[in-house]
């Protein structure tokens, strides 16, 4: 910032006089640093340019304050920041080699500060002294802000990473699983995670909740150290004063260092969710806390400037300037994204929030920037914080863009299933894990998605029934040219097809298949009146946390109604040493999923128990299933309560020595 420090001491000290070519006003504001008030002496650029006993009275300071800095330095410095840092300045009239020449013989007299400067002066080194101590402590205390705020970001983006590597840590697996059924997996508090604590938040669990608690220390912490002071010192009249100012930046500063970790947990793309393995809704968890961080030091950053201003008398002028203006436009909208979030807006009005959570985060963003800039331009990199979260923003929405775009416009065929539940089938795509549907058509809100598991690849088709025809030896010997059915598009390898066998297998096609509860109001209940309408698949978001449970030896697998969806490939994949257990309200619902699965998949020696109309005993069933010497994966998807309730039977029984893994499969509000 101030390099060489020296030299820009000299020119502090120096500039203070009044020059030859100066402009005197009348009274002004008190000075933003020093809170003195007096008249207003301005010096333009070509009056530093030109004045020849300001040019001799500096190179004379540099010179004799400045022995170990370099003549190459010195020059650059001269040459490009002694008239300012403004663009399209003008250059000093004489380099500083020459001014130094002119300057002999050397000054013997000291001129009074704050008077006209009519000879070459010597600096008051009480004023040198008190200039360099606020400079080299100004650079140093920045470096410092810069430091912290990457601490917070690296940290903020590397403990996931470095946490969900101990999974390859071959731990004892009757340690890890005692471990995480004390620390990891409960509830903070109580016994409910997914349901909500008085339909006002989410509670965590005690995993989540240290990484949340991570973020306040280290924040707390960050905010109270690594401010060394100085007196005398040219900016503050006292270390009280220093000490306020430097704890009102250094909240300024971690405010944006914690916005591109608040973009960055919110992001479908976000990187870490491939990385880490973690789930979604535990990053949109940990966001809600960031926001709350970064809010309040926002509100701290902007209570302590307005009293600063208040008790100065200078907040007549610097409220009506461009940088205070975008800087309490971004504080207010900070402010008012935490009440326009709360759990029951979301769940009541989800596409409000979500259009109005992307408009005030924009222009909590944009207004970031112009406060930065319209303060200090681009001098000193503090917008390189928002240029980082703008960066992942930008990130985020193209892949969003680019995974709409790769599968284009689609028809989505509707099937009723009952009076809540309908099966979508969506030709011509694949996906993994889940998608997220765009129906443009059934409203204005053509931005309007959601989040779906995909139930499969393969969308099961009416067989088409053909009449019986009399096929000769000679026939079969030598097979008639005709077209026949083809499973994917993949030639058959006979060229003989019979009645029984088109009516026994009803050939597949390319697709994805949802089944979506329609109950409530919204987009999902008009869903329920249409048999065919447009589509847009934002696809893959895999759900590779099921991945890693390929290798565990027994798993057991609950659904609640369409939640079945969601556990759907497990179920295809794992083969054997898997059971089901599924409670449903709808018998049509359980025929349906049973023939979107098709044949071989709901199989005797994988359903435990399908339920329709009554809830599963879960307790009975896990302490039966989940056996003991042997290590046990538990997954879940389905009502928010049926998820606490197995949650809190599974930390059970792994407090008790039970190997046991629970996978909790969930979209987060």
């Amino acid at each position: 910032m101030y390099d060489p420090t020296c030299a820009y001491s000299c020119h502090d000290v120096i500039s203070s006089y009044q020059l030859n070519c100066s402009m005197v006003k009348g009274q002004g504001e008190m000075s933003e640093m020093s809170g003195m008030s007096g008249p207003m002496i301005v010096t333009s650029s070509n009056c530093y340019a030109t004045d020849d006993n300001f040019l001799h009275s500096m190179a004379y300071c540099i010179e004799t304050h400045c022995p170990h800095v370099s003549q190459t330095r010195l020059e650059h410095y001269w040459e490009y920041f002694l008239v300012g840092r403004s663009p399209n300045q003008p250059t000093p009239k004489e380099p500083y080699s020459v001014a130094l020449l002119h300057a002999d013989p050397p000054p013997k007299v000291v001129v009074g500060l704050k008077t006209l400067l009519n000879t070459t002066t010597l600096v008051v080194e009480e004023a040198y002294l008190a200039s360099y101590n606020a400079l080299s402590l100004c650079e140093e205390i920045d470096t410092n802000h810069s430091n912290f705020g990457l601490v917070v970001l690296i940290t903020g983006a590397a403990i996931p990473v470095a946490c969900s590597l101990l999974r390859f840590v071959p731990f004892p697996k009757a340690l890890a699983s005692q471990f995480n059924a004390y620390f990891i997996e409960p509830p903070l508090f109580g016994r409910r995670h997914r349901t909500p604590l008085h339909n006002i938040a989410i509670m965590p669990t005690r995993g989540q909740a240290m990484l949340i608690a991570y973020f306040f220390i280290i924040n707390i912490i960050l905010s109270c150290v690594g401010y060394p002071q100085a007196m005398p010192n040219s900016w503050y009249p006292s270390k009280h004063e220093e000490l306020i100012s430097y704890v009102r930046n250094r909240q300024g500063v971690l405010s944006f260092a914690n916005v591109p970790l608040l973009v960055l947990y919110s992001g479908r793309n976000n990187i870490l969710l491939k990385i880490t393995n973690w789930q979604h809704s535990t990053f949109l968890l940990v966001h809600r806390w960031i926001a709350i961080i970064c809010t309040l030091e926002a509100c701290i950053h902007s209570s302590m400037y307005l009293d600063r201003y208040l008790k100065s008398g200078g907040f007549h002028t610097q409220s009506k300037l461009p940088y205070w203006i975008w800087g309490i436009v971004a504080t207010l909208s900070f402010t008012i994204l935490l009440p326009a979030s709360i759990l029951p807006l979301r769940q009541k009005a989800y596409n409000l929030f979500l259009a109005s959570h992307f408009a005030l985060s924009f222009i909590a963003l944009i207004a970031c920037y112009f406060h930065i800039y319209k303060r200090f331009g681009n001098q000193w990199g503090y917008e390189t914080w928002i240029y980082i979260a703008f960066a992942l923003w930008a990130f985020d929405r193209l892949m969003r863009f680019a995974r709409l775009a790769r599968n284009g416009i689609r028809s989505a065929e509707i099937t009723v299933v009952d009076e809540h539940n309908i099966r979508v089938d969506v030709p011509g795509v694949s996906a993994q894990g889940h998608a997220y549907l765009y129906f443009p058509t059934l409203s204005w809100r053509v931005w309007e998605n959601h989040p779906f598991s995909v139930m499969g690849n393969l969308i099961a088709q009416e067989p088409e029934r053909k009449a019986p025809s009399i096929t000769t030896s000679e026939e079969k010997t030598s097979p008639p040219n005709r077209s026949i059915e083809k499973i994917d598009e993949e030639p058959t390898r006979d060229d003989s097809i019979s009645v029984e066998s088109t009516a026994t297998k009803p050939p597949f096609k390319t697709g994805l298949t949802f089944f979506i509860a329609t109950s409530g109001t919204g987009i999902r209940s008009i869903l329920h009146r249409k048999t065919r309408l447009p589509v847009l698949v934002e696809s893959s978001y895999a759900a590779s946390s099921l991945d890693e449970l390929r290798a565990v030896p027994n798993c057991i697998v609950i659904a609640g109604g369409v939640g079945i969806t969601a556990l759907a490939p497990l179920l295809r994949t794992r083969g054997s040493g898997v059971r089901l257990f599924w409670g449903s309200r709808s018998q049509a619902l359980v025929e349906a999923v049973r023939s979107a699965l098709g044949p071989g998949v709901l199989e005797p020696s994988i359903v435990g128990e399908i339920s329709v109309g009554r809830r599963l005993d879960l307790r009975a069933i896990l302490e039966r299933e989940v056996l003991e010497g042997s290590e046990t994966a538990v997954v879940v998807c389905g009502p928010v309560g049926m998820a606490d309730e197995v949650r809190e039977i599974v930390c059970e029984l792994g407090r008790k020595g039970r190997v046991v893994k629970l996978v909790d499969e969930a979209f987060s509000w």
